[in-house]
């Protein structure tokens, strides 16, 4: 397992039309770093399922000793994090727009 960090990014939608998608991709960074950070700077949309892939990776990582960190919470993102009071779950510090 690599000590590097390792940046993705994600852009468009995250729904449930781009779940499963997602889920495999974040999974596999995941198990290939011991620090996998996500740029959600270009998420235009976050439903539900696109929520519960960040919840998993957040429990994935926590229960493999991994570290998941989210980065430039796009509006969208930041919008359903605080609507779902989910802020102290994820940990990472999240800019509010004004």
């Amino acid at each position: 397992m690599s000590e590097d960090v390792t940046r993705i990014s994600i852009a468009g939608e995250m729904t449930i039309y781009r779940a499963a998608d997602l889920k495999v991709t974040v999974l596999d960074a995941l198990r290939k770093t011991r620090v996998l950070e996500i740029d959600l700077s270009g998420v235009t949309e976050l439903d539900t399922a696109g929520l519960q892939v960040l919840m998993l990776a957040k429990q994935t990582a926590a229960a493999d000793q991994r570290e998941l960190r989210l980065l430039q919470h796009s509006p969208a993102v930041v919008e359903i994090i605080e609507m779902l009071d989910l802020v102290a779950f994820f940990g990472d510090a999240v800019l509010i727009h004004a």
